[in-house]
């Protein structure tokens, strides 16, 4: 790590930070993106084929489909060939001066090259060593492999979500898993090197999906059975509610959420129901509502038809019931809230043209994230970064000429119409 105290105060509060980036796909990319983004210096490194998403979707040719292009910005790629000596060699003389190694290759594949924390940590004990697994290595699922779908499955979300609908089990249409691990090992990764800069040394962490996503689920849905014996059954009854859902309007959806007192005082009177809550006692208290909760989803969707998203603005104090309409994905893009703080912005990507990113969601008054490189193209910056760890122009050439080390094809474009 460089010496923060003379960095520039826009540089990002990571900026210093060396991840090496040895992670595949959606987990681990999430998760260093999010260092990038903050200012780490990410070396992404590949094997010669390349991040398998890199091929999936538009400019899927080029190696920049949009799925590799949403998690892999402010990141440098360099390509080795493990399965090489050379190749080995190189990466482990780039782990020498390293802050942080992030990997989701099996353990038992990172010992079996030799890159292992105990091996890498002996040449460089300050080596934050970030293990990201499908299962604790502690337990009989060591060995597996974990996906998203799988992890969905695993931890009963799939089931508490089609439970919900009155329907089969369904995965969740984003990679909720991935995404969810990764930004938690963001946070266990920061912490490390927190924890190295008050003992001088580094240390090995291991963030296993399936554990890490259980808090997730049994947080709303352990319900009852947080006690022993059980004092109810299992699920939050708000969450498993059929009726939990965006509520119809005359011309279109909108969430509207109405749970104290005050709000279903203020949403009673304005549909001209107000003496309910005092003459029905399922509107008595949090605990009776919570009780009823079927049926008050569906009274409230029952009136909520009647009116436009504007009229039911415009009827209910909007500090007191927000009523706010549904997005598509199209409207998404069109909300002027995030176009006034300026979230979607649009960039020049040298290989495929104008791209749309989201920002940075973080404000930060002091060392504001500024970093922005474009997504990689595959081997990009191997030569780069291989200078960087002392090997002379030659020295290359000889990697590259053994096969193992490649850098990036002649620069290609997205082909036009």
């Amino acid at each position: 790590m460089t010496d923060t105290t003379t960095q520039p105060a826009s540089a990002g509060p990571l900026h210093g930070v060396r991840v090496l980036d040895l992670t595949t796909v959606f987990m681990g990319p999430s998760c260093t993106q999010l260092l990038g983004d903050l200012g780490a210096d990410v070396i992404k490194v590949e094997a010669p084929g390349g991040d398998s998403i890199r091929t999936i979707g538009p400019c899927g040719e080029l190696g920049l489909g949009p799925l590799f292009m949403g998690l892999n910005r402010n990141k440098r790629s360099i390509v080795l060939d493990l399965k090489t000596p050379e190749g080995l060699a190189a990466l482990k003389r780039l782990a020498k001066d390293a802050d942080v190694l992030a990997t989701n290759v099996r353990p038992a594949g990172m010992r079996r090259l030799g890159l292992d924390f105990e091996q890498l940590s002996a040449v460089n004990p300050r080596l934050i060593y970030a293990s990201m697994v499908g299962f604790s290595q502690r337990g009989p699922y060591a060995p597996k492999a974990a996906f998203d779908d799988m992890i969905q499955a695993a931890t009963g979300l799939s089931a508490v979500v089609g439970q919900s609908a009155n329907d089969e089990p369904r995965y969740l249409p984003i990679t909720i898993a991935d995404r969810s691990v990764g930004l938690y090992a963001f946070g266990v990764i920061s912490a490390a090197l927190y924890a190295r800069e008050r003992t001088g040394v580094g240390q090995t962490v291991e963030i296993p999906m399936f554990e890490t996503m259980i808090p997730y689920v049994l947080g709303d849905h352990l319900y009852g059975h947080t006690f022993d014996p059980p004092k109810a059954g299992f699920s939050y009854p708000r969450l498993m509610s059929p009726d939990r859902r965006p509520y119809k309007t005359k011309d279109g959806y909108v969430c509207c959420v109405i749970y104290t007192d005050k709000q279903w005082d203020i949403f009673l009177n304005a549909v001209g129901k107000g003496e309910l809550r005092q003459t029905d006692p399922r509107f008595a208290s949090l605990r009776t509502r919570t009780q009823a909760i079927n049926e008050l989803y569906k009274l409230v969707a029952d009136e909520l038809v009647h009116r436009t998203t504007a009229e039911w603005r415009a009827l209910l104090p909007e500090n007191e019931i927000v009523i706010f309409p549904m997005h598509t994905l199209d409207s998404l893009l069109e909300d002027e809230h995030l176009k006034a703080t300026g979230f979607f912005r649009r960039s020049e990507h040298p290989s495929v043209g104008t791209v749309v990113e989201t920002a940075v969601p973080s404000e930060w008054s002091g060392t504001r994230p500024t970093q922005h490189k474009p997504v990689p193209r595959l081997g990009e910056h191997t030569a780069e970064v291989l200078r960087e760890a002392g090997y002379a122009d030659a020295d290359i050439a000889a990697l590259v000429q053994q096969g193992a080390a490649h850098t990036a094809h002649p620069q290609a474009t997205e082909t036009k119409a």
